[in-house]
């Protein structure tokens, strides 16, 4: 019931959430998905969730990980912390807070501290998920302002395809053959012709990058 009512929490603040119930289904699925953020529960079944989180750490993974636990002893939260968590949230807790901790925890991954994202006159406030131009409030539907967010989250890089519909839809969720490039169209409707480049065979980007 708790991840149930998690997920759908966070769905409503417009992030795409994948949900697995054991340690060995997480694993598998930060191996084969590229994840902004990972929200780790550590007891459950099949793989401890610490164990999950040193092997994640031993192999190279720098993903963002918030531990979300019953587990609040201190030398719990040493141990979680030092096996390679960036966050430790026990329950119960208040799902503001975690949307918070995440915005966080994805701000800083992403290279910057500043609360807000910014490029060519366009701000995005992720806090109150305000958008303007120029000064001037755009309005955005849910999947154009996840795919603006991730953009300017990985600015100055190429985000493929791919990449753009696992940060726009979770699993299960079905997808058009042409979805990514129709809220591009809706975006630079919106935001200026120029404000997304197309990388011929290979994505887009927001900004100059390599």
């Amino acid at each position: 019931m708790l991840g149930d009512g998690t997920r759908a929490g966070l769905k409503l603040a417009d992030y795409a959430v994948d949900w697995v119930r054991d340690g060995e289904s997480a694993r598998l699925a930060l191996l084969d998905h590229d994840y902004q953020v990972c929200v780790l529960d550590l007891g459950v079944p099949r793989r401890d969730g610490l164990s999950l989180l040193r092997e994640l750490r031993a192999g190279g993974n720098q993903l963002p990980v918030l531990i979300l636990t019953a587990r609040d002893s201190s030398a719990d939260k040493i141990a979680g912390l030092d096996a390679g968590a960036d966050d430790y949230l026990t329950k119960p807790f208040d799902l503001f807070e975690l949307q918070a901790r995440l915005r966080a925890l994805i701000r800083r991954a992403s290279g910057s501290a500043a609360p807000r994202l910014e490029h060519a006159g366009v701000v995005l406030e992720p806090a109150s998920k305000w958008v303007s131009r120029d000064g001037q409030s755009v309005n955005l539907s849910a999947r154009e302002y996840s795919l603006l967010h991730d953009l300017l989250s990985h600015k100055n890089h190429i985000r493929t395809r791919s990449q753009l519909e696992e940060s726009l839809y979770a699993w299960g969720e079905e997808t058009g053959s042409n979805t990514v490039e129709v809220y591009v169209h809706h975006l630079r409707r919106k935001l200026g012709a120029d404000f997304i480049h197309t990388v011929r065979g290979l994505g887009y980007r927001i900004g100059d990058g390599v």
